[in-house]
């Protein structure tokens, strides 16, 4: 039996519960019914409370979009007030079509049941969870008598246009006050969607624009009180959209509607920007009335197009509307208008985009293919200097946009090809080209002088400087060949491009001869303008070898190497004395000689 238990002479092991005392962590032990806390974790001490784990929050039951409170019941409303519009459309079209009933009865059975309609909404409006139903029934009676009244004046010719317009605006202003004596934005939108979107079922004439615009003109009055950006796009987008379509048709077909057309422009333009300055004064924040601001401006701004003809009145259409808009925007930047007119910035913004179209279009309408590069820098120096003298960044960036387009419209004219052969040079150039080239350089300059004074541009300084120099070589080299080749003269050309090989050279000393001045100041514009007069300095003289060379003759060719050579020396011998005496500085005050 001694094989089934312990060898003798073995050790005796340890109890068991000496094992499992030794197998305890370290530190005090728990009391009786006290819980072990995990490895790792501090020993609760006694009279503690063990911790308790976070109760978590039930979880939400998701309910379908179609149990929902609400959505059903107005889903069922707009599709209720849709399908009524239709059959009110109906009754008054379909049924004159095949005959049915006669003009009285069915323009007293539209009205009868609009009035109905809007009784019984204002009844069940008032009863307990009516709100939605009410709203629905009442939308539904003022815009089908809306378009009852479209129908009297437009189909059957009951009444003149100016009391339908009247009666129509009645109309209207009774549904969007029914909207304010109930804060319901959507009774307001209903009404003015309902009714701009059926209209042109009952006419396509120029008559719906003037119903559209009515509609437009009705909701100001609701947009002083009330925040209801959705009924800013309602009211403004149907009066535009139609009015561009019209204007649109216009543009290619002509005829003798334009009078009318541009008279329907000019109101969606006038109301949109009164309604927006007014609005705006007493809300700032309020972005969506900028931007309908925005979309009423575009049909006045294509209306010039319908007289691409007629230049002398798309310039002057587009010329007011840029004067008022633009002026407009001026008053933003003038601290005693701005406080005075109130107008926040970002309609400030629209207008100034809105009007400097204009403006183009102006520049389009009085000039030609010569002369538009002069239009173009004008107004590019007008808006750059502006953009210096206040600081706008907006005004900058409409001033680079016109001079970009100069700068194209400058290249159709005296492009590199145009300069390059004397045959096309005398057929191309003139006095415009010279004076477009001088505006160029102006612009260059006022440019430059603006983006030091605008934030955020100063870390720009190298690029600005290649990219004025670059255009201003090309710049010089127009102007001076355009004067060689206006002067008559046989060997104008060449005269030109010689003169501006030494212009070039001329412009690269006096860059070098003023980094070279202020050198010892360490200065950024000191080491920029010795870049650009070194880069100068290399394209005078690939001009000088490359095209010069093979290209002039006889003295014109000499004058130019003499020119640029003694420029050459001069600047030699002025860029060695200059850091020679920097070296000489450097080695008196104990610094190392730059070189």
């Amino acid at each position: 039996m001694s094989g089934w238990g312990v060898p003798q002479g073995a050790p005796t092991p340890p109890p068991l519960a000496a094992q499992a005392g030794s197998m305890r962590p370290h530190g005090p032990v728990p009391p009786m019914g006290m819980p072990v806390p995990p490895m790792g974790m501090p020993m609760p001490q006694p009279g503690m409370r063990p911790p308790v784990p976070p109760r978590r929050k039930p979880p939400v039951p998701h309910t379908p979009w179609w149990q929902r409170d609400g959505v059903i019941s107005r889903l069922l409303a707009v599709a209720g007030v849709a399908v009524t519009l239709i059959g009110v459309v109906m009754l008054l079209v379909l049924a004159a079509q095949a005959g049915f009933f006669g003009p009285v009865p069915r323009v007293v059975a539209g009205a009868a049941f609009s009035a109905v309609l809007v009784a019984a909404g204002m009844r069940v409006f008032d009863r307990a969870g009516g709100r939605v139903g009410g709203i629905a029934l009442a939308a539904t009676g003022i815009a089908g008598a809306y378009l009852d009244v479209v129908a009297v004046n437009s189909i059957y010719h009951w009444l003149h246009p100016v009391i339908g317009f009247a009666v129509a605006f009645g109309v209207a202003a009774i549904g969007v006050a029914l909207a304010m004596r109930w804060q319901s934005q959507p009774l307001a939108v209903l009404v003015v969607s309902g009714a701009a979107v059926l209209s042109p079922v009952l006419t396509t004439e120029l008559a719906l624009l003037a119903f559209l615009i009515v509609l437009q003109l009705a909701c100001v009055p609701v947009q002083l009180s009330r925040d209801w950006p959705y009924l800013h796009v309602v009211r403004t987008l149907p009066a535009v959209l139609a009015t561009f379509l019209l204007v649109t048709g216009g543009i290619v077909g002509g005829g003798s509607q334009r009078p009318l057309l541009l008279l329907a422009a000019v109101a969606v333009a006038v109301v949109g920007l009164a309604g927006t300055v007014l609005v705006v004064r007493r809300r700032p924040a309020d972005l969506t009335a900028s931007l309908m601001f925005a979309l009423a401006t575009v049909p006045l701004l294509a209306a010039p197009g319908m007289y691409k003809v007629d230049r002398p009145i798309a310039s002057t259409i587009a010329g007011l509307f840029a004067l008022v808009l633009l002026t407009v925007a001026a008053t933003a930047l003038i601290p005693k208008l701005a406080a005075l007119v109130k107008i926040p910035a970002h309609t400030a913004v629209v207008a100034a985009v809105a009007g400097s179209i204009a403006l183009l279009e102006v520049c389009v309408a009085v000039t030609d293919p010569r002369s538009l590069p002069i239009a173009w820098f004008l107004v590019a120096l007008g808006y750059l200097g502006v953009a210096g003298q206040r600081r706008s960044g907006v005004a900058a960036g409409i001033g680079a946009a016109f001079a970009t387009l100069g700068v194209f419209a400058f290249l159709n004219v005296a492009g590199p090809d145009v300069l390059a052969s004397q045959h096309r040079s005398v057929e191309d150039l003139s006095v415009s080209t010279m004076l477009g080239a001088v505006l160029a350089l102006a612009v260059v300059a006022v440019a430059m002088w603006s983006a030091r004074r605008l934030p955020g541009w100063q870390g720009t300084a190298e690029l600005q400087w290649i990219v004025a120099s670059i255009a201003g070589l090309y710049a010089v080299t127009a102007a001076t060949v355009s004067i060689g080749v206006a002067t008559g003269a046989s060997d104008g050309f060449v005269i030109g491009h010689s003169a501006a090989t030494i212009l070039w050279m001329a412009a690269a000393t006096a860059a070098l001869f003023y980094g070279l001045r202020n050198i010892g100041k360490a200065t950024g514009v000191a080491k920029l303008a010795l870049g650009s007069g070194l880069l100068v300095t290399a394209a005078a003289l690939a001009k000088l070898f490359l095209f010069d060379l093979a290209t002039l003759d006889g003295l014109v060719r000499v004058a130019a190497f003499l020119a640029v050579g003694v420029l050459l020396l001069v600047v030699g011998t002025r860029y060695a004395r200059a850091f020679a005496e920097a070296g000489a500085n450097s080695k008196e005050s104990g610094e190392a000689p730059t070189s």
